[in-house]
């Protein structure tokens, strides 16, 4: 899937994605692999992942750029 980077909270490590479909991902900074960096990531930045189920609902790993 692809979207774009709706929100980051740097301070607790995640941030949120909204997909192209409309749907909103949660992700955790370690779903994302070596070609972004937690740190520099922006708002509206565009990127790929891969959706898997969890506890609280779907949300996104192999988040990598676009």
């Amino acid at each position: 899937m692809t979207g774009t980077v709706k929100k980051v909270v740097a301070d607790r490590g995640f941030g949120f994605i909204t997909a192209e479909d409309g749907e909103e991902y949660f992700f955790h900074r370690s779903a994302l692999d070596g070609t972004l960096s937690f740190e520099n990531l922006a708002v509206d930045e565009r990127v790929s992942f891969e959706v898997e189920r969890s506890d609280k609902g779907p949300r996104a790993r192999q988040v990598r750029a676009a």
